[in-house]
């Protein structure tokens, strides 16, 4: 009888070791992406379409290729409200997932806080279009990708932009250029290269902060009918752009005169205000159409089949678009780490970092991945984490946005020092030290 009941014991035992073997097995072949996301609050409008691209990419790649090299990609989502608190929670809760790749933090204060987190953890960040701007130093900042461009460079290119408008950068001279920016660290991470820039060329530039959430501006505008700048550039995000507008147009400010940062240029931005933005111009970091290659395949493998996450007349806008190319980057870098460290293997979020840190995406590779004319060519290095500083402006007709402009690349002369300056008090804040070049073999 007692023996019985060992073989009993054994066999559940083995069995429950079998089944344990059978789950790590299983674990082990998927990578798994974080998804810091806001659907809730005020900013719910621009973090929805955003969040539903970076879904459906992953749903897309696992549906037409079956994964990365077969290993399988699963996400989880997890609710910020935009808050830095709560985005840290999520951090804080998911990093330790099996297979964890990267995180998107999809806030530049939750990205202030992950940033002296994400070395101890060994964990990648990409911040495209936003986040900390001297992070481009990637001899400084391991672990932060800026992918594409930084609020210095979004703001450089402006400058150049209205230069070129005014007959050069020499006329700028005298001129009047407000900045009514989100009262946060996004809102003031362009103040030094706009200070910089005002500096060279002789502008005044005027600040005029907005309280979060943005739905309160009738004294910023006021201020902006009394001093009547010659320019506004407007760095805002959620219902603040909408407001702005509004009240641009109550006061009677030409919306032509407006030029707001990437984040402050999608549909959701626009399309309450309709005819009165008109005229109303803004970066544009991607294209936004249902055209693309790219599109019309998770058109065709995740809505095709019921699988969509929102709706399917939002695939293809310019956030949703986004949401999509940073989930391409972060696919990338796993199979750029995966050619180094075993293809068809789960990537550690370590390996995931050296991927980021050696992307070669050119227009040839662009095109066979479906991005032809969404994007340009990027390439990364370990000095260089950010890739690319180009990006083009687009202006709303009342009804859609249109490309306006040619591509204008960031004055790497103007912003190179800066950023080289910002990283070093940086670095001797935290008592911290640069990366030999040895380390960029790791």
């Amino acid at each position: 009888m007692k023996l019985s009941k060992l073989v009993i014991a054994a066999a559940a035992l083995a069995a429950g070791l079998t089944t344990l073997a059978t789950s790590v097995h299983a674990q082990a072949k998927e990578q798994f992406f974080p998804l810091l996301s806001y659907r809730t609050g005020p900013y719910a409008p621009n973090g929805t379409p955003w969040a539903n691209g970076k879904q459906d990419y992953l749903k897309m790649i696992n549906a037409r290729d079956g994964g990365i090299n077969g290993v399988k990609l699963t996400f989880e989502e997890c609710e910020t409200g935009y808050a830095t608190d709560r985005g840290v929670e999520c951090y804080e809760r998911l990093k330790g997932r099996p297979g964890v790749t990267l995180f998107d933090p999809q806030s530049t204060g939750i990205t202030f806080a992950l940033t002296e987190k994400a070395p101890h953890d060994k964990m990648p960040l990409i911040t495209l279009g936003y986040g900390l701007s001297i992070a481009q130093d990637g001899m400084a900042f391991k672990w932060n990708f800026p992918l594409m461009g930084s609020y210095w460079t979004g703001a450089d290119i402006l400058i150049q932009h209205i230069g070129k408008k005014e007959g050069g950068l020499a006329k700028l001279k005298g001129k009047k250029i407000a900045l009514v920016y989100h009262d946060s660290p996004f809102g003031k991470e362009p103040i030094p290269l706009l200070q910089e820039r005002a500096r060279m060329h002789g502008f005044e530039l005027q600040l005029l902060p907005v309280t979060a959430p943005g739905v309160e501006q009738k004294a910023t505008w006021l201020q902006v009918r009394q001093s009547r700048p010659d320019y506004v550039l407007l760095w805002g995000w959620g219902v603040m752009n909408s407001t702005a507008l509004k009240e641009a147009q109550a006061t009677g400010y030409p919306r032509e005169k407006m030029y707001g940062v990437w984040w402050a240029g999608a549909e959701p931005d626009v399309k309450d205000v309709g005819e009165g933005a008109k005229g109303y111009n803004a970066l544009a970091l991607n294209t936004a159409s249902q055209q693309p290659k790219v599109i019309q395949d998770i058109l065709k493998y995740v809505h095709g089949k019921g699988q969509g996450t929102g709706p399917k007349d939002e695939v293809g806008s310019v956030l949703y678009t986004r949401g999509v190319i940073i989930q391409m980057l972060g696919v990338e870098a796993v199979k750029r780490a995966q050619e180094r460290f075993g293809k068809g293997k789960v990537m550690t979020s370590e390996q995931v970092r050296w991927g980021l840190e050696n992307l070669a995406l050119d227009q040839k590779k662009l095109d066979a991945l479906g991005f032809a004319g969404v994007l340009r060519p990027i390439s990364t290095s370990c000095a260089d984490h950010m890739g690319s500083t180009w990006a083009r402006i687009e202006t709303w007709d009342g009804k859609k946005w249109d490309i306006t402009s040619d591509f204008y690349e960031a004055d790497e002369q103007i912003i190179k020092p800066m950023v080289k300056a910002g990283a070093e008090k940086y670095l001797a804040d935290k008592k911290m030290t640069r990366r030999t070049p040895a380390d960029c073999q790791s």
